[in-house]
């Protein structure tokens, strides 16, 4: 079967849409870091609608910090991937032209470094996860001791991290006296862009102060709220597209309908008109990362832990037990509820609505493991910070708690049936640990677990009502199981 690629776009079915610019004239103007499947269906995907409206010379290189594999698969593409959005009873395609190349950082990491230093590219964006900060969850600070930037910090013309990417190349900038670029985090994370700028300026002041200077004058980092849920693509979706399209596209990405991208609009050196193309540029985006934060992934990691350990694959499977859908319910009430505002305008009880209906939508197949993944850098935003919001106004916290003791079964490594979990979580080793030294003992491991800073910081594990709360949910889920424990709590 042929590939999808520059010279097979023409045989693309009328039904799909496809570029409607000259990619062969697109010029870059954005460096992504990380382009993995959610920048495809997110930030690609806005970019793709203002070069398809407007032109302009927006075309995104993107980069692999780590696998060769979206190289692999865009390459032979010309970049060409097809986005799929997946509704429960229907489906929609699109050709996506605004990937121009995909580069491999640790295949050649000055030549990464000299594309980003390129006076042409106005904007370094990137999706990371968490753990791509390199920063300590619970404080915010750089960890000096992470192993990538120990080594960033003494070969920075050699870089590993994405902060040692980024410095690399703004130290050239100056160095040529070319102006900076932005720097947009995209990443899951509370006031990103200042977690990011935080980072970036600790690892800077290492340097040099001069390049510390230099950055805080010239380079700006916006917040962002990102939302779309992107499951991984199987072989049997590939195959799907294949039989659709008469094409094979071994790039393609499976979405749902709704997307939503909140841009604070403090850009150093130009934009794309996003806002044209459905994304808002707002003064101050942290009421609406908040909400989706807390409302959003809070509950899918609850969703996710608890899900996995009864038992379910996917999201969807998950929210046709009606005692998850009454755990959700109550969640988005009463424990995330009572934290957030909406800003004027914004109907907040629609949105609680539309999020269990995302969570319902049976074709996109969205993995509990998948979710799962990297919790440690994940829980501090998504529950632990509606957690000490709660504890300070003697506000609810049983569901949050049951996030964390499923949270905490889950990393244990051994599921209900005894079979071993693949925990994906750069302190896997760390909380298998501290789960064995419980040995067994629900009380002890919560407090062994809850002990570690880098996850709760050093205030938790002197709350007693959430170390109480939260060897109860632990308890019970090793007595009676998860499903079990969750029926009895939240069934009719």
């Amino acid at each position: 079967m042929k590939r999808l690629n520059n010279e097979t776009l023409g045989q693309v079915p009328a039904s799909v849409s496809t570029p409607n610019y000259d990619r062969s004239a697109l010029k870059a103007g954005i460096v992504h870091l990380g382009i993995g499947a959610f920048h495809r269906a997110h930030q690609a995907f806005y970019t793709e609608a203002v070069l398809n409206q407007f032109g302009g010379d927006w075309g995104i290189i993107g980069c692999s910090l780590r696998s060769p594999t979206v190289r692999e698969q865009l390459a032979p593409q010309d970049g060409l991937y097809t986005l799929v959005e997946r509704s429960s009873d229907s489906e929609k395609l699109q050709i996506v032209g605004a990937v121009k190349a995909v580069m491999v950082g640790p295949e050649d990491p000055s030549a990464l470094v000299a594309v980003m230093a390129d006076p042409a590219i106005k904007i370094v964006s990137m999706t990371v996860t968490e753990k791509g900060y390199c920063h300590d969850p619970a404080t915010g600070n750089l960890n000096l001791k992470n192993p990538d930037i120990q080594h960033d910090l003494e070969n920075l013309n050699k870089p590993r991290s994405a902060i040692g990417y980024l410095v690399s190349a703004l130290k050239a900038r100056m160095e040529a006296g070319v102006p900076s670029f932005t720097a947009l985090s995209c990443d899951n994370l509370p006031n990103n862009g200042q977690v990011l700028e935080k980072a970036l300026h600790q690892f800077a002041e290492q340097v040099s102060p001069e390049l510390a200077q230099w950055i805080r004058s010239n380079t700006t980092f916006p917040c962002t709220m990102i939302d779309r849920i992107v499951p991984a693509t199987t072989d049997d979706d590939r195959q799907h597209v294949e039989e659709l399209l008469g094409l094979r596209d071994e790039g393609t990405v499976f979405t749902e309908p709704f997307t939503q991208w909140v841009i604070e609009d403090n850009f150093a050196n130009g934009r794309p008109a996003w806002e044209e193309v459905g994304a808002q540029l707002v003064d101050e985006v942290e009421i609406f990362e908040k909400i989706k934060l807390r409302l959003l992934n809070g509950a899918h990691s609850a969703l996710a832990y608890s899900g996995y350990l009864a038992g379910f694959d996917y999201v969807s499977e998950v929210m046709a037990e009606p005692a998850f859908v009454k755990m959700v319910e109550t969640y988005h009430a009463r424990e995330a509820g009572e934290t957030v505002s909406a800003p004027e305008g914004f109907d907040i009880e629609f949105y609680k609505g539309q999020l269990r209906d995302r969570f319902r939508n049976k074709s996109l197949k969205h993995r509990t493991w998948q979710i799962a993944m990297d919790g440690s850098q994940k829980l501090p935003q998504r529950l632990l910070h509606t957690l000490r919001d709660q504890l300070q106004g003697a506000g609810h916290i049983d569901i949050i708690t049951l996030g964390v003791a499923a949270w905490i079964r889950y990393v244990s490594g051994v599921d209900e049936k005894g079979q071993p979990i693949e925990v994906s979580d750069p302190l896997a080793d760390t909380l298998r640990a501290a789960c064995d030294s419980a040995k067994g003992d629900p009380a002890a491991m919560v407090k062994a677990v809850v002990s570690i800073k880098e996850v709760f910081g050093s205030d938790l594990i002197n709350e007693p009502v959430f170390v109480e709360s939260t060897t109860r949910w632990l308890t019970s889920f090793y007595d009676k199981g998860v499903l079990a424990t969750v029926r009895e709590h939240f069934g009719e």
